[in-house]
Formats: C-alpha cells, structure tokens, sequence
C-alpha cells in the first residue's frame, strides 16, 4: 500500500528516506563528539574546543527542528487549492441542507450570506460536443450552481433545462447573455420553488399515482407536468347543440405551442403554452399520462361525510360522477322550473344535457348530498375552465336555506385551494340572493362584475378561506374521503 494510500486513510506516512539522513546524522556526531573528546583529553587548548563543539550542537539541532516542521510535521495550511475555502473563512455558515446563504427551511437568507433564488430556465443549443460545457462555465462565471438539469433531444438541436441557483441581485436578463454568449438560444427563465427541487421521474410517478386515485386529477396533472399552460378540456358532443366536436388524433397531435391528445371519453384535450413550444419528450410524457387515465376508467374516491341537519336530518357528502346520472335528473324533475333557471342560465328542458358533463371527472369534481335514503338533494360542481375555477351549485327546493349550499361550496372552494387554484368564479343572478349570500360568507375578497345579464363573482383564493359549517350541524367523515369534516 503507498504512502498515498495510506495517507488519505488518516493513518501517519513513514518517510524511510527521512530516516536514514537522521541515523546517519547520528553517526556523524558520535564520530565528531568522539574526536573531540581525544582532543580535549590529549590537547591543551580542551576548554576552547569544548565551547566550540557545544556551539555547533545547538546550530545542528535548530537546523533539524527547522527541517523537521518544513517537512510534513507542521499543520496543515488553511488552505491548499484543492477545495473551496470553509464556511468560517467564506465568512457565513450553511443551513441544513448545505446550502449557502439559506436557514434549515431553505427559503431565509443568513446574517451576513448571499441570499439565492431558485430559477428554472431553458435554453436550446446545438447538439454538438462541448456546447453543454460552455453554458455550464458560463453559468459558473456569475456565480449560478446547477442543481439539476434535463435534456430535450430536438431535430437539430437539444433543448437543456436547468434548475438553478442563483445570487439574488443577479438579473435574468444577465443570464439571458451569458446564456447567448456560450451558444444558448430562445432561452426562457422563470422562478422556481422547493417543489421543483423533486427529480423528474419522481414528480411524474407522483403525478400517475394521483390520476390513478382520481380522474379529476388529469387537468392537474398535466399541468403539473408541463408548467404554466391553459388546458381545457372538449366533449365529443356539445351539451347544447348535441352536435359532434372536432376531435383529435389517436396518437395525439403536437404543433409548436399546442398539443392535442384524444380524451378518455372521446373528446379532446388541448394544452396551450404560448410563450415556449413543447418538445417531444414532453409531449410523450403528457399523452402517457392520458393514456393511464383512459385505461384506467372512469373512478373518483368512494368516501363520505356524514352530517346532521339542525332540525336532526342526516345528511352526507360524497363524490359523483356519471354514474350518478339518474339520480341526479330525478332531482332536476323535483327542482322548480326558477330553481334550475337560476343554475343553468336558460331553457328549462335542456338541464339534463348538461349533467353529463358536469359529472365526467374530466371536467371537474363533483360533490353530491344526499339523504338517509339515498336520495341526491344537491349538487356541487368545481370545472376546470383553462385557466380559471368555476364553482356551481344547485339545491333542490325543499332543502334550501338549511346550510346545505355553503357547506358544498365551503369544500369545492377547499378543492380549489389544494389544487393551487388562484380563485373560482361563480356565474348566477343578482336575484339569486342565496349564492351571494354563500360567496359572501366565504370571507374572501371578490369581485363582482355583470357580463351580458349575469353576474359573475370571483373569489380570489390568496388567503386561506375559513371553513364553513352547517349552522349547528355535527358530523364525522367515513371511509377517508379526504375531505375535511366540519365537526
């Protein structure tokens, strides 16, 4: 084993040459101190002899400790190159996770460290050897750490995406340069967070699991998935003319910015990001996704909350779907005619052809109530509409003005929080003073505005709305709903 080896184990290193100049130092002075003892004894100058031999001792001891401490006996340096200078002489320390100039949680600056920030940015490049190294030093030069990075094989070039970590006062237009410098082109950076941090196998497994629990999680999903973009959602017939959608590709469709994919139920799914073209890989991941979903099949969580009316009525709250079809037009044949125009916002008779796609999880979630029988006395709906969340209720006669219509819309507006939604819309009547009333005890802030005879409310969801409850209602939730009971 070398010294080397030997070394790095943290065991000492024997320097045998070393040892040999010392013995032989050794036999060098018992000859001097020899000689000079024959002189002392046999000359008559031994007192001046003797003073010389002590002076020439002590210069040959001070020159072996001076070569000893130069020679691998002295400290170590504070700091040889090879590494970068400690957290002490850097002049701040490192939080939990090892980061620089962040506190354990990782999101607070520290006295006296570089505060960072979390960029995610893609550049497009040629796919030649040494162009990903060039943005790498270009990046190392201002002082940007790469955290991750994945790659994007293109036609005639690769698209990198980088998530990084970057020096606070550090602009991104100036990255944008250096980026241009190094070879980069259309290259797009936007803030990123703690949970861009989870590698890209693990967020999309992630993903799958959550579509394969829910149906109504695909929207979600895919805009996960792919970022900013506005997704919606088209039945292959329209619910009010009942005419045939257009419809998309088996294989999907990919076009720059917009990609269409064939929905499970056999509408289409369009996906637009205007400010950044999809790549193939991208657009493989998306259509697999929605792939697992149409095998999958129709499927929402099967739990429910029970609860008690004031009167003593039990009630309970679950998820429908389209399977819940019929019960849900008998309640529309027990609804008023005023009732369902104020939900539906036109002729009487064609509320039923709305109900099939209100209740396709691919549309949005759907809350019923019903009754110790069984029966459906209200619905709840949460529709992803692109970009916005719309919430829509209706209650049949009999039950309103029991609570019953804010506690469905206190957990659709829950939904919406969780599934990052920034507000929801409602769409009713200024005479529809029920739901204003049921926006209103959200205690949120809203904005109202009338939009060709209706009046539209939206709820803007920056602050943690408060939990509404059923006036003197108690209840418990059964089977893991996942919905939070108001006990």
């Amino acid at each position: 084993m070398s010294d080397v080896t030997r070394a790095k184990q943290g065991r000492p290193v024997h320097h045998w040459r070393r040892d040999l100049v010392e013995l032989a130092a050794l036999f060098t002075a018992v000859a001097v101190a020899d000689g000079v003892a024959n002189l002392i004894g046999h000359g008559p100058d031994g007192p001046a002899l003797l003073a010389i031999s002590a002076v020439l001792l002590v210069a040959t001891a001070g020159f072996h400790t001076w070569w000893a401490r130069r020679h691998g006996h002295a400290p170590p340096p504070g700091d040889t190159g090879a590494r970068p200078p400690s957290e002490g002489r850097a002049g701040g320390l490192r939080g939990a996770d090892g980061l620089p100039g962040q506190d354990a949680a990782g999101s607070a600056p520290l006295a006296g460290v570089e505060a960072t920030v979390l960029l995610r940015m893609r550049t497009t490049v040629k796919d030649a050897p040494g162009s990903l190294a060039a943005l790498c030093t270009a990046l190392a030069r201002l002082r940007v750490d790469i955290l991750s990075l994945q790659t994007h094989p293109l036609a005639d070039g690769t698209v990198d995406e980088f998530l990084l970590r970057a020096p606070a006062e550090l602009a991104t237009a100036e990255i944008t340069r250096e980026v241009a410098r190094a070879g980069g082109s259309a290259t797009w950076i936007e803030r990123a967070d703690a949970h861009d941090l989870v590698d890209a196998p693990t967020r999309v497994l992630g993903l799958a699991t959550r579509t394969a629990l829910d149906a109504s999680e695909l929207p979600l999903a895919l805009r996960q998935l792919l970022g900013r973009c506005t997704i919606r959602s088209l039945p292959a017939t329209s619910p009010v003319s009942g005419r045939a959608t257009e419809g998309a590709p088996v294989e999907g469709a990919l076009e720059d910015t917009v990609m269409r994919l064939r929905a499970p139920e056999g509408g289409v799914i369009t996906v637009e990001r205007p400010y950044l073209p999809f790549t193939p890989t991208e657009f493989a991941r998306a259509r697999a996704l929605v792939e697992l979903d149409a095998r999958l099949g129709p499927r929402v969580p099967r739990g429910q909350d029970m609860l008690t009316l004031p009167e003593g009525n039990p009630i309970t709250v679950q998820r429908a779907d389209v399977s819940d079809l019929q019960a849900a037009k008998a309640m529309h044949e027990r609804c008023s005619p005023r009732t369902l125009s104020m939900r539906y916002h036109g002729p009487v008779g064609d509320a039923d052809r709305y109900l099939n796609h209100l209740l396709s999880p691919s549309f949005g979630r759907t809350l019923a109530v019903r009754t110790a029988s069984g029966r459906i006395v209200g619905l709840g709906h949460l529709l992803w509409d692109g970009d916005e969340t719309e919430v829509a209720l209706l209650v049949e006669d009999e039950w309103q003005r029991r609570g019953i219509g804010m506690e469905l819309l206190g957990r659709l507006v829950a939904m919406a929080v969780e599934a990052g939604c920034a507000s929801v819309y409602a769409v009713t009547q200024a005479s529809n003073t029920g739901m204003v009333a049921a926006m209103r005890g959200l205690g949120l802030p809203l904005d109202y505005q009338i939009e060709e005879g209706t009046l539209v409310i939206t709820a803007r969801l920056d602050t943690t709305p408060a939990a509404p409850q059923l006036p003197y209602a108690h209840g418990h939730a059964q089977h893991g709903t996942g919905m939070t009971p108001r006990d």
